[in-house]
């Protein structure tokens, strides 16, 4: 909550306090539950986690009622078969322990003090990129990816690459994780989003050993090896569960799709609340 953009969220709770707010859903006859969810609890790789409360105007509390308690996944819906991901993710839990991992460039020490080998990242940060990378119920990120579309645009520029380096959070198509999209995607860089490195040949590591007492002009033709791009509005969309068939309007600009789905919430994490809430 450090951020200022959450100055108004927080004034809003001063004078609204969540007690209050609670308080008002009860004594009209609601049932209801509160959630922390991220897409990624469904299979998609891409952590948006926010809060969402349900509510049923009925008088028996809901199958699935946690009291005081704010949920961290979905509650199990008995009519509804296991998501295929689930299963297949049950099916290969012997492999998911050791699953080679093609994501990461990892060398052959992989804790302590040997892990903060490059960029801003702490061993717990790194760590927790692999087990997400490894875990099988989460789909990679290629399944989201555009094929047939002009690059060229998306790729970041020089200035940024020198600037930003250290903070870039670097995802290939064969991760199963990104981090949250937001509105000031595509014109910042810190902290609105991952990047995609489309040179998948090229170890991360091994780049950023390099740059060490090089000058700038000889850092950005390292890095520019990596073939570092944005991801395109569509692809953010589709992370998004947006059907296939949407799109902006012409008339949008790049900068206004980005802000637009920075600001929306994950489709299919909406649905799965609303099928829950009428079963």
């Amino acid at each position: 909550m450090t951020d200022r953009r959450t100055n108004s969220f927080l004034h809003i709770i001063d004078i609204l306090p969540r007690d209050l707010l609670i308080e008002t859903i009860e004594n009209c006859g609601f049932q209801y539950q509160e959630f922390l969810l991220s897409p990624t609890s469904l299979g998609i790789p891409n952590s948006r986690l926010r809060y969402f409360l349900i509510a049923k105007l009925q008088s028996e509390p809901l199958p699935f009622r946690a009291p005081g308690q704010v949920l961290m996944d979905f509650p199990r819906i008995e009519s509804e078969r296991p998501q295929k991901h689930a299963t297949d993710a049950e099916n290969k839990s012997n492999v998911k322990k050791t699953e080679p991992n093609t994501c990461f460039d990892r060398g052959p020490q992989c804790s302590g003090k040997d892990t903060i080998l490059f960029k801003l990242e702490t061993a717990e940060e790194i760590d927790r990129k692999h087990q997400q990378d490894n875990d099988l119920s989460v789909q990679m990120l290629k399944d989201f990816l555009e094929d047939e579309t002009d690059m060229n645009q998306y790729f970041l520029p020089p200035k940024s690459l020198l600037r930003y380096a250290l903070l870039l959070d670097i995802v290939k198509p064969t991760c199963r994780r990104s981090t949250c999209f937001t509105k000031g995607y595509g014109s910042y860089v810190e902290g609105t989003g991952s990047v995609l490195q489309t040179a998948e040949d090229v170890q991360i590591e091994t780049i950023y050993k390099s740059l060490t007492n090089l000058p700038q002009e000889e850092q950005i033709t390292k890095l520019s090896m990596l073939k570092l791009r944005y991801f395109t509005p569509k692809e953010i969309a589709n992370l998004l569960g947006f059907p296939p068939e949407f799109g902006f309007p012409k008339k949008i600009t790049m900068k206004q799709c980005y802000r637009l789905l920075g600001n929306s919430l994950n489709v299919h994490v909406v649905a799965k609340l609303i099928k829950i809430l009428y079963e």
